[in-house]
């Protein structure tokens, strides 16, 4: 069963068609009966009442359909930058990705963001190039924009038969067959007719190309075009899908979802060339037991292991967790071992998700993707498994939120559901984080953009039915330390009768720039009890996010424990807590610490006749250009600005470019900022 299962994702730029194409992968495959279209709110994939008002993609969401007896997990993920983390958590659990690309503006800006996200969990992909009836429309150059740009060798698969206005269809390469679908039937029906006479020159030059790129990877094919023999067409599957798994070749297809072109072929790829689950090389976890790292096959019969990969709350069921299954089975009512938090669980009910609607499973086995009902602990990234047996995956790493707002209750009787809502917005997504803060006795909440934290408002008020006011978005610092110093800090107090001492000496230091927090015990081992290591570095860990000066979160700070007196008479771990507390306060005062401000990497998509006018807005904000990429229609600006002069940036590159220019924003790094916290 194992190899008629495929786990797919569809990812691209925004707006390149990944929903509009995902529509109609449904449809073909019976899954639905109707197009929905997404102008029309009505897409299924896109089931959010905010999707729907929109148009954008904004939650990933997961179904399974069936094509030529092959089983396919699909999951469509957002474009926009903004929900960077549900591409990053979607790719972490899938074994081939669809690229779709739009066949006017190529390689995009968050095209690149998602092609780094794919090749870091090493995901074998196709590509789809979307849109061939549109004006400007270039398959062969989309495809030298991703050869260029990524340094991939590119295979067509197919070859577009006109484009643009003129995009009737397309030729397979494979079958040397031309391609044109029904409008009648919604594109069902296809028309498949042999290479006509005045193309065949064409097909052959590019069918030759194709067969010289598979022939690098097969000496069984070089032969046989060396001896001038036909290539059966099963051969060049074979090799093809060999070099996809590989990730040595990538192939292309193109066609115009919503003019219902080119679908079929594009699903016969996906289970033709897309890995099975033990196909991609087995997942990495760590025996906590023996302290050692494994490899776990995929396999039935193997020891129950899955990824929590997504967390949804339904006002009914409560929590909803999207679970990848990487070995053995778990049934429904099975009780099961969250690895990372030590506790166990009971899978009430196993689901099987189509976007928002569900239908029950008795059991989940290897490779599959389920939705557990019951886990009342589990969080985004959390393993779980088995008791006697506990492996630990790798844990999935996402962004630090770079903007904030001050949310108040309305109502002193709001701030507890305030505070849940929030709690649950947070365990849904990563990136979306809540405090206290200390002076105001406000909730800041904060996110990876306007958008994103428009969108979780706008949930919090309209889909929890929280009475608040929501304050001005404002940027997110950090705090770091530029030199290295030592402080210790002795604690002696007497607390209900009772004496209680401690003595802890902290080394702080400054690492470099993206290497976030680290704690080091420098002492013997056995010099002083386990459980207060740990008190000192649980301490070190929660100073870190209530910072040194402002009380922003620290980063790249290394805190290493280079000394402590310990008593067995008086010293209690809540002396130790509290010392080492003090002790990183102090020790961070006296290490030059700086304020850090978030820089983004702009993108802006310009007609050419409005450059200057898009450039100038940016270097007016403190940006810096640092390259320009010339595309048929269109010029894109790559430039880094701080995000504190990015705010109204929307609006007044729309006032100047006629409303023409679009721009895509992602978090790049912090840097020192100048003149401290009170300059803007």
């Amino acid at each position: 069963m194992l190899d008629r299962m495929r786990n797919i994702g569809i990812m691209a730029h925004i707006d390149a068609g990944k929903t509009t194409t995902t529509e109609r992968i449904l449809f073909y495959t019976k899954k639905i009966h109707r197009i929905g279209e997404i102008d029309d709110g009505e897409a299924t994939m896109d089931w959010m009442a905010q999707e729907q008002e929109r148009g954008i993609t904004i939650q990933s969401a997961a179904t399974t359909t069936w094509w030529r007896e092959h089983q396919i997990n699909i999951i469509d993920t957002p474009g926009h930058v903004d929900f960077t983390a549900e591409v990053e958590r979607s790719l972490r659990v899938l074994d081939g990705a669809v690229t779709v690309l739009c066949a006017v503006g190529g390689v995009q800006p968050q095209t690149e963001t998602v092609w780094r996200q794919a090749d870091q969990y090493k995901v074998p992909r196709i590509c789809f190039v979307n849109k061939m009836d549109r004006v400007g429309a270039d398959y062969f150059s989309a495809m030298q924009d991703v050869s260029t740009k990524f340094s991939v060798k590119c295979v067509p698969l197919q070859i577009p038969i006109g484009q643009g206005n003129d995009f009737e269809g397309v030729i397979d390469l494979l079958e040397m067959n031309e391609i044109r679908w029904d409008t009648a039937t919604n594109g069902e029906t296809m028309i498949v007719v042999p290479v006509s006479e005045a193309r065949r020159a064409e097909v052959e030059m590019w069918r030759e190309r194709l067969l010289d790129v598979l022939s690098a990877e097969s000496d069984e094919l070089t032969e046989l075009i060396l001896e001038g023999a036909d290539v059966p067409v099963d051969m060049i599957r074979r090799e093809l899908r060999k070099a996809v798994l590989q990730r040595t070749c990538l192939p292309f297809l193109c066609g115009a979802s919503r003019r219902n072109q080119g679908i079929q072929p594009l699903i016969d790829a996906v289970v033709d060339y897309l890995p099975a689950p033990h196909e991609v090389p087995p997942a990495h976890g760590f025996l906590v037991k023996k302290e050692e790292d494994v490899s776990i096959p995929c396999s039935a019969e193997g020891v129950p292991l899955g990824l929590v990969f997504k967390i949804q709350h339904d006002r009914e069921a409560g929590a909803l967790c999207y679970v990848r299954m990487y070995s053995g089975k778990i049934k429904s009512g099975d009780q099961i071992f969250n690895v990372g938090k030590k506790k166990r669980e009971r899978v009430n009910r196993i689901l099987r998700m189509h976007s928002n609607k569900s239908e029950p499973m008795e059991s989940v086995e290897a490779g599959d993707i389920a939705v557990f009902i019951g886990l009342k602990l589990a969080q985004t990234g959390d393993t779980v498994g088995s008791e006697g047996m506990p492996i630990l995956l790798e844990k999935m790493h996402f962004p630090e939120p770079v903007i904030s707002v001050a949310v108040e209750p309305k109502t002193l009787s709001e701030r507890d559901k305030l505070k849940d809502t929030l709690e649950i917005l947070s365990r849904e997504d990563p990136t979306f984080t809540s405090r206290e803060d200390a002076e105001t006795g406000q909730l800041i909440i904060s996110g990876m953009g306007e958008l994103h934290l428009d969108v979780l408002v706008t949930r919090m008020l309209d889909d929890f039915k929280v009475e608040a006011r929501v304050g001005n978005p404002q940027v997110t610092y950090r705090e770091s330390v530029t030199a290295t110093a030592e402080h210790t800090e002795v604690f002696n107090k007497i607390l209900g009768g009772k004496e209680n001492t401690a003595s802890v000496t902290l080394r702080v230091e400054s690492l470099p720039r993206g290497s976030g927090n680290r704690f080091v015990n420098a002492l013997r081992k056995n010099q002083i009890p386990e459980e207060i290591v740990d008190a000192i570095e649980q301490a070190v860990t929660n100073a870190f996010s209530s910072g040194i000066q402002y009380g922003y979160p620290c980063v790249d700070v290394g805190v290493t424990l280079t000394a402590a007196d310990y008593n067995e008479l008086t010293s209690t771990v809540f002396a130790f807590t509290s010392a080492a507390s003090l002790c990183f306060d102090e020790a961070c005062k006296k290490a030059s610490p700086e304020l850090l401000e978030p820089v983004m990497n702009v993108d802006i998509l310009c007609p050419k006749d409005f450059v200057g006018e898009a450039m100038s807005q940016v270097t007016q904000r403190g940006g810096m250009i640092s390259s320009l990429d010339s595309k048929p229609l269109i010029e894109v600006i790559h430039a880094q600005s701080p995000m504190a002069k990015m705010f109204g940036f929307s609006t007044a590159l729309r006032s100047v470019t006629q409303g023409r220019a679009s721009f895509a924003m992602s978090f790049s790094h912090f840097e020192v900022k100048k003149g401290g916290l009170g300059s803007f």
